[in-house]
């Protein structure tokens, strides 16, 4: 079957965080025997900052950000059997959901997958004319980054024909682990963009840690730090880009993953880095958030943590083999539970059950 999928970026991770989930998943899914085209706009500088080239496994199509662009890119949803909208394209957000909905063949599967679910549902639950609340009754399914029960439960009330979670997950020939880099030596590092709903729980978990422990090194890798005061103890690297995440990931004593304020509020929301970091046998600490046990076993597999204090207490309580034994745990988890290739297959089982009861329902 093809797909025409319509997202933010496939070959740029440059301020796009949803880059390695929109590789592995559709790399598993072209393993599978599907047909994929990916259609990202050009924008934000994303081109000029690319982490990779076009892969075999997809098509990829860049299309100018205007409307002749947009217009282009829409005449072809008409040739896919399984027609994509993801959020957060950062362009004509509206007006794509609109325009792929009005030119997929009419026995197309129509989806809207969504990266950032709880602040969607924050946005319709306060507007109900909202693109994507209109655009319910015409959608075959809604996927989503994560949210588990709740966001099921929201979408449904809001009249989704079927909502279905895909949580992040491992792709384990692009993160593994690798030799270490002297450059990222540290006790603690966090791999995240400045983001308004992200920087006061990344004040609490990253900078008040590294304010207690001045003796300690930390590094903060992303874009936007540059004008952040923060302790001297804290080296900022800016973007580092997919190549080097193994390294990033591997070398430090212990790596940190902080959820956006909607992801930790609504829970079952593991990040990217989560599993990333996981899958190059890194000691991680998250920020508490409700659902982590479905991914990872705390104090065996992941350390948790209420607040910067937490963190702080871990970092001073690590030793290096606790370290490696919880990275060498959380890397056989991962591995196999926790794999693109098992997102896939659960995906592939809900397009065809998708496609049947489409095919039912027209008889």
């Amino acid at each position: 079957m093809k797909i025409a999928f319509y997202g933010s970026s496939l070959l740029s991770s440059w301020w796009n965080g949803a880059a390695t989930y929109y590789r592995g998943l559709l790399h598993a899914l072209a393993k599978r025997g599907y047909d994929i085209v990916f259609y990202e706009p050009d924008a934000f500088d994303r081109q000029s900052h690319r982490d990779i080239e076009p892969p075999e496994w997809a098509r990829s199509v860049v299309w100018p950000a205007n409307a002749g662009g947009l217009a282009s890119v829409l005449e072809e949803a008409a040739n896919a059997d399984i027609v994509i909208k993801a959020s957060g394209v950062g362009v004509y957000d509206p007006e794509l959901l609109e325009g792929v909905l009005d030119h997929a063949h009419p026995d197309a599967l129509c989806c809207f997958w969504d990266v950032d679910a709880a602040a969607t549902l924050g946005e319709m639950g306060a507007d109900s004319v909202h693109p994507v609340r209109r655009a319910l009754p015409r959608l075959d399914a809604v996927f989503t980054y994560g949210g588990g029960p709740p966001v099921v439960a929201a979408y449904s009330a809001l009249g989704a024909a079927r909502c279905v979670p895909v949580y992040n997950a491992l792709d384990p020939a692009t993160h593994h682990p690798v030799a270490p880099v002297p450059a990222f030596a540290a006790d603690l590092s966090l791999l995240a963009n400045r983001l308004p709903d992200r920087e006061g729980r990344i004040e609490e978990f990253f900078l008040r840690p590294a304010t207690s422990l001045p003796q300690r090194r930390f590094i903060l890798g992303g874009n936007g730090w540059d004008d952040k005061p923060m302790p001297a103890n804290i080296e900022r690297m800016g973007h580092v880009g997919t190549a080097l995440h193994n390294a990033f990931n591997c070398t430090p004593t212990a790596v940190l993953n902080v959820a956006r304020d909607s992801m930790a509020e609504v829970g079952f929301s593991p990040a990217t880095r989560v599993f990333e970091a996981a899958g190059a046998g890194a000691c991680l600490i998250t920020d508490a958030w409700e659902g982590i046990e479905m991914f990872l076993e705390p104090e065996r597999e992941v350390l948790v943590a209420r607040d910067g204090k937490d963190v702080a207490e871990h970092i001073e309580a690590l030793t290096p083999d606790r370290a490696r034994a919880i990275g060498k745990a959380a890397l056989a988890r991962v591995l196999g539970d926790h794999t693109y290739d098992r997102r896939a297959a659960e995906v592939d089982r809900t397009f065809k059950a998708m496609r049947e009861a489409k095919r039912e329902k027209a008889a």
